[in-house]
């Protein structure tokens, strides 16, 4: 009889007072499915006239709760669920790799030892707030950032810490995963809802890449062609838009001469000293046509390979990798080594670039070379039909519009600019004569880029626009001629502007006529 009064009693939870004139609650809430122990919820009021009033509505909420399953049914923290979450999930070596990063600079810092159901939205917005603020999570009090945690005596490299936000990117990213983790505690039923969607997701930064000018990447192969086979590698990179684990994975056997198609099938993936093969990014083969010189480049360079592998005496497989730093090209290029190698390059050359520019530089010049998307995103591998391409490379989609629309105009015969002509031929309507002066003023250019983006559908509403400085440097002019365009597009209602924070498109029913 005593068992069952028990069993009833956790049923309908304990309001205990305490010597304090407080009142403690607990209520059953199921067994712990991480420990396999009773697990309660448990609130404490606060003394006061009206606690033990309050405490009963304490009590009836939290059984509420555990009636409506909206209750968390653990005590695990977030590191624990994170655990758990990681041992379950089918994803790559270097996308977990990843995560496992994020998870022990920044989540597992912050947040781990904090109860999964203690977790909201204004917890998850201060955390968000306090990676915006500083990366390396400071306590706002001055102090130095020493080159090595060793003993050791300072220089130049050991300065005043100076706070840096956490990227857009990263941060969203980080977003992604605690998502993804809570979503699996609701569906094991760890808690009743998901806190990850009540807090304010990071916003996807708009993408924004920056390739090298036609100039800059003339002088990039001049200095790389000082060494053929490092020369080889960035000019195959620059004209074919592989990604550089793809051009590690490349053999000889892949390459057909005849028709000039190179197979892409694999990649060379790198954690840390770890390398491997694996299949590429998106997980499809794709076959790359490539120019006359660069098969022509690449026949020589097959024999200068060939020449140096038999004057050691080593033979040289057909199915050997086209870039090796072994005489028999037996072994891949470690992908690191190839970026670290390519900063280097450019960083001697003044310019502070990566290597994964030289995707960005052929993708702009096909665009602009008028090649449709579909195709230039079958060259790089891009999946969703071209939408990937269409959203990254969206300005020089513009830009490539604009020329074309140019190049149509030189075609077409030339309009009267008076409503009346002066011999008596006929005439346009007053209402269709137009003003054929062309203003080619800079800022008038990038704001006639830019609103073609927006009217083709390249820029959605809502999308952010390029900065200033990027505009800035991808037009060659002052960050002062990139104002005044999103001032012209700002005063024609296309776009809000608001002081500290990006240009934005705005609703077609919100622009002015």
């Amino acid at each position: 009889m005593a068992a069952k009064s028990t069993a009833r009693q956790r049923r309908r939870g304990e309001v205990e007072a305490l010597p304090s004139g407080s009142f403690r609650v607990r209520v059953y809430a199921g067994i712990d499915p991480l420990t396999g122990k009773r697990h309660y919820l448990r609130e404490v009021v606060p003394a006061g006239p009206k606690a033990a009033r309050e405490a009963e509505k304490v009590r009836t909420r939290l059984l509420a709760e555990v009636d409506d399953r909206r209750n968390p049914r653990t005590k695990a923290t977030v590191s624990q669920l994170l655990e758990r979450y990681l041992s379950v999930l089918e994803i790559e070596d270097t996308t977990r790799w990843g995560y496992e990063s994020m998870i022990r600079l920044y989540i597992r810092p912050l947040l781990g030892d904090l109860a999964i159901g203690r977790i909201d939205g204004e917890t998850l917005d201060a955390f968000y707030a306090e990676l915006r603020r500083c990366r390396a999570r400071c306590d706002r009090r001055s102090r130095i950032d020493h080159r090595t945690d060793a003993e050791h005596e300072c220089d130049d490299r050991c300065a005043k810490h100076v706070c840096k936000p956490l990227g857009a990117s990263y941060l969203r990213q980080i977003h992604t995963v605690l998502n993804g983790a809570f979503t699996r505690a609701v569906r094991w039923r760890w808690i009743g809802i998901n806190p990850v969607r009540q807090a304010e997701a990071p916003p996807q930064p708009a993408p924004d890449p920056n390739p090298p000018s036609p100039t800059q990447a003339a002088r990039i192969v001049g200095e790389a062609w000082r060494d053929p086979d490092w020369g080889m590698l960035v000019w195959l990179a620059m004209t074919t838009g592989a990604r550089r684990g793809e051009l590690c994975a490349l053999r000889w056997d892949r390459i057909d001469f005849a028709t000039g198609v190179l197979d892409i099938r694999t990649a060379v993936a790198q954690i840390n000293t770890r390398t491997w093969e694996k299949e590429t990014k998106t997980h499809q083969r794709r076959r790359i046509v490539a120019d006359p010189q660069t098969l022509a480049l690449l026949r020589a360079y097959l024999q200068h390979v060939a020449q140096a592998a038999a004057s050691l005496g080593v033979p040289l497989a057909e199915d050997s990798f086209v870039f090796s730093g072994s005489p028999d090209h037996e072994t891949w290029l470690n992908p690191d080594t190839v970026t670290q190698r390519y900063s280097r390059m450019c960083k001697r050359l003044g310019w502070d670039m990566h290597i994964h520019q030289l995707r960005h530089y052929s993708a702009t010049e096909l665009i602009a070379a008028g090649v449709d998307i579909r195709t230039v995103a079958g060259r790089l591998g891009h999946g969703g039909g071209g939408t990937t391409t269409l959203r990254v490379y969206s300005a020089w989609v513009a830009e490539a519009d604009q020329r074309a629309a140019s190049s149509l105009a030189a075609r077409t015969p030339e309009l009267p600019v008076s409503a009346s002509s002066g011999d008596g031929t006929a005439a346009l309507p007053a209402a269709l004569v137009v003003d054929v002066t062309v203003d080619d003023s800079p800022y008038r250019m990038i704001a006639a880029d830019l609103r073609a983006a927006i009217r083709c559908g390249a820029l959605d509403p809502g999308d952010y626009l390029p900065t200033v400085k990027s505009l800035s440097a991808r037009y060659s002019v002052s960050e002062g001629t990139a104002h005044r365009a999103m001032a012209l597009l700002a005063g024609a209602g296309e776009i809000a502007v608001s002081r500290g924070r990006r240009a934005v498109v705005v609703e077609p029913d919100q622009m002015s006529s």
